[in-house]
C-alpha cells in the first residue's frame, strides 16, 4: 500500500506541475489570437469554438489524471472497520436501554395533594 500510495502522490504532484506550466504558457491567448483577421476565439459567433488545440487537450488530460489521483488517495487515505456494512452496525453503545418493569406496568406520577397542609416543608 505505501508503494501505491507514493506512486499516487509522485504522480499528482508531477501533473499538477505541469498543468501549472501549460497554463502559464496559454496566458492570454484567446482574444490575441487572430484577432485582427476576424479569426481566432474573438472572431467567432460562440466564442472559443474550434480553438481546442494540443496545448488545452494536454491540459484537460492533466487536470482529469490529476483529479482521479485526487480521489484514489482519498479512497485510500479513508480507514475501514473490518465488520459491518452500515453506519448503525458499526456506532457504539453508549448506554444501555432502559428495563420495562415487570408485567408491563407502566408507572403513574403521584397524585397531586389537594390539602396544602399535605404539602411538605421544604
Amino acid at each position: 500500500m505505501t508503494i501505491v500510495h507514493n506512486i499516487l502522490i509522485a504522480v499528482q504532484i508531477l501533473a499538477a506541475i505541469a498543468m501549472v506550466g501549460l497554463i502559464l504558457v496559454q496566458h492570454g491567448k484567446g482574444a490575441d489570437m487572430g484577432a485582427a483577421f476576424g479569426s481566432g476565439s474573438s472572431g467567432s459567433l460562440f466564442g472559443a469554438s474550434g480553438s481546442a488545440n494540443f496545448l488545452s487537450r494536454t491540459t484537460a488530460v492533466l487536470a482529469a489524471l490529476f483529479f482521479a489521483c485526487t480521489l484514489l488517495l482519498a479512497y485510500f487515505g479513508t480507514p475501514r472497520a473490518a465488520g459491518g456494512g452500515s453506519l448503525l452496525e458499526r456506532a457504539p453503545i453508549t448506554a444501555p436501554a432502559s428495563q420495562i418493569p415487570a408485567g408491563n406496568a407502566v408507572p403513574t406520577p403521584a397524585a397531586p395533594a389537594s390539602n396544602p397542609s399535605q404539602i411538605p416543608a421544604k
